[in-house]
């Protein structure tokens, strides 16, 4: 057993710097904004993203992003008093994108993408919770889904393995025609 040990040891400390020097992986996680122009609400949410690199400057990636529901107020005037109401929207967004992303060099890196896949709105009463997310995901099925093309570009900056990603672009999903959305996502990246 002790061999065992002193052998994956040694390979360790050849294997993983070799790994670390190919940069093959990216994971990430981020803050999104998205822009929906058919009801001009603006929703926030978490999302993550994956990727790996078939060469040093084309990369194919997958992510996807959970938009939580968002608030509207209502203003309502009588001759006596103003009377403004807060209410849930209880509109979710779920979105999941897949496609290459070619990108420069370097600790600081430009990049443009064209990513596929889909958009998924739903109203309901779920709490923005994980517990929220993952009924999402299950109840992609049986939910409206539309398709989404999503081209895009942005900046990424490291030290080492960690670095900070910046994301722009129109996130067009087809449902009885191509409805435009901007989306800008910001976080952390971590390369292997």
């Amino acid at each position: 057993m002790k061999r065992i040990a002193v052998l994956f040891a040694f390979f360790a400390c050849f294997a993983v710097p070799a790994a670390r020097a190919q940069n093959h992986v990216e994971v990430g996680a981020f803050a999104e904004y998205f822009r929906l122009n058919e009801t001009s609400t603006n929703l926030v949410g978490l999302g993550a993203r994956a990727g790996v690199n078939v060469n040093k400057y084309f990369q194919l990636e997958a992510e996807m992003g959970y938009d939580f529901t968002r608030a509207f107020s209502e203003s309502f005037t009588n001759p006596t008093a103003q009377v403004v109401t807060i209410q849930r929207s209880n509109l979710h967004a779920l979105h999941g994108l897949f496609g290459p992303k070619l990108q420069t060099g370097g600790r600081v890196r430009a990049f443009v993408t064209v990513k596929g896949g889909f958009e998924n709105f739903s109203i309901n009463n779920r709490p923005g919770t994980f517990a929220g997310f993952t009924s999402s995901v299950n109840d992609l099925r049986t939910n409206n889904v539309s398709g989404v093309l999503y081209p895009g570009g942005g900046l990424e900056a490291f030290i080492g393995p960690i670095g900070l990603r910046l994301d722009v672009g129109d996130e067009i999903y087809f449902a009885g025609g191509a409805h435009n959305n901007w989306k800008v996502s910001f976080g952390p990246t971590i390369r292997f």
